[in-house]
């Protein structure tokens, strides 16, 4: 397996998951089984089944966030020397010369990618295409909607 690259705050989150997950919801799940069972016949003990299946899908979300923790990589990009290149954790704003709007990315791993959050993935067309850029730079890569053109207004190593 390659390694997993995060940031700080990546993999922060993914580490309050697993506590979470581990010291809240593992015991609620292991309390709901032994309450079914209480009930009697597991047969036709709905309750049951659902928290058993809950169990499985929490313990396998455990053991997918120890995996990737424990491959991972935090990079924090202001402790980078990378003289105003767009590197992996920059926040970058960019002009987007076909719609004459404004955007804001994060970039950042496969795993905290949520384009919703402006964080766009490393390995994403746009995220390629951004690596080594610099204040000025126009450029245009291949968007799963066709041609896009921009322009890297801001590059931030704070985010």
């Amino acid at each position: 397996m390659d390694r997993v690259l995060l940031t700080k705050k990546g993999a922060d989150a993914l580490q309050a998951e697993l506590k979470n997950l581990k010291s809240v919801q593992r015991p609620k799940i292991i309390e709901a089984i032994a309450e079914a069972r209480a009930h009697g016949d597991l047969s036709e003990n709905a309750e049951y089944h659902a928290a058993r299946e809950q169990q499985s899908f929490v313990e396998g979300r455990i053991k997918e966030l120890e995996a990737n923790l424990s491959i991972a990589e935090v990079i924090d990009p202001s402790k980078l020397n990378v003289s105003g290149k767009v590197v992996f954790g920059t926040m970058v704003k960019l002009y987007d010369v076909d719609s004459d709007n404004e955007v804001s990315y994060q970039i950042v791993g496969d795993l905290e990618a949520d384009i919703d959050l402006g964080r766009i993935s490393i390995s994403s067309p746009i995220g390629r295409a951004l690596i080594g850029k610099v204040e000025g730079d126009e450029f245009t890569f291949q968007a799963p909607s066709g041609e896009k053109t921009y322009e890297v207004l801001d590059v931030d190593y704070n985010a």
